[in-house]
């Protein structure tokens, strides 16, 4: 996974599959934009104005968590 913050556009994106084509974007909603593949996968995410949407727009925390932290469904 990247992750790319451009100040120069403000737009933030987050690339989940590297050196897959992007087939359709959806501007899910207004300035989120929702990149898939042909397959209907996600690719990307992409965050317009992102300065205003995201606390910190330089930082960039990531965990793998030990455990589940979300309950079953059932």
């Amino acid at each position: 996974m990247i992750a790319r913050y451009d100040p120069s556009t403000d737009t933030l994106t987050l690339v989940l599959r590297e050196d897959v084509e992007v087939s359709e974007s959806d501007e899910e909603k207004p300035g989120v934009i929702l990149d898939y593949d042909d397959e209907g996968a996600l690719v990307s995410i992409e965050i317009l104005d992102a300065s205003q949407r995201v606390t910190h727009t330089q930082r960039f925390d990531y965990a793998v968590l030990d455990e589940d932290p979300l309950p079953a469904k059932g």
